[in-house]
């Protein structure tokens, strides 16, 4: 009886230390987060207004993935993803850009936001994927940085 009640003590005294050990979701996430950094790229959470006329609208916090731009760029544009591999403009216009529409191409579902203004380049994403999405972001950031 005795060994019984140290066991329940223990185990109540440690119960608390479980909840301190992250999700294995917050643990991926994680792992993408430093493997992103090792590959050049910064990430900030940033809270995004999203265009009312999305289908599902993504979450109110997002994981913005970003890179500086090089100096001559005077461009700026935004596109949505819509659908898989339908990005649109804030005019509901779709991209015809063909240097931004083959890398956009390439970019996983779970990519909400590309835009580029001359100071950088960023992208929303819903950190849904492995290191082979998170390739594919890269080589998107630097391309059109």
């Amino acid at each position: 009886m005795t060994f019984w009640v140290v066991v329940s003590i223990l185990a109540l005294m440690l119960s608390p230390m479980v909840w301190l050990l992250p999700s294995r979701r917050t643990s991926g996430r994680m792992a993408l987060r430093l493997e992103a950094r090792r590959m050049g790229l910064a990430m900030q959470l940033t809270p995004q207004t999203w265009p009312h006329w999305l289908p599902e609208e993504p979450p109110h916090t997002c994981a913005q993935y970003h890179c500086a731009r090089r100096r001559g760029h005077a461009d700026s544009w935004s596109y949505w993803q819509v659908t898989p591999g339908v990005w649109l403009n804030q005019w509901r216009e779709p991209c015809e850009d063909a240097r931004v529409l083959e890398h956009l191409s390439r970019l996983p579902a779970s990519v909400y936001k590309v835009e580029a203004n001359p100071q950088m380049i960023a992208l929303c994403w819903g950190e849904k994927g492995d290191a082979a999405a998170l390739q594919d972001i890269a080589r998107l950031l630097k391309a059109l940085a």
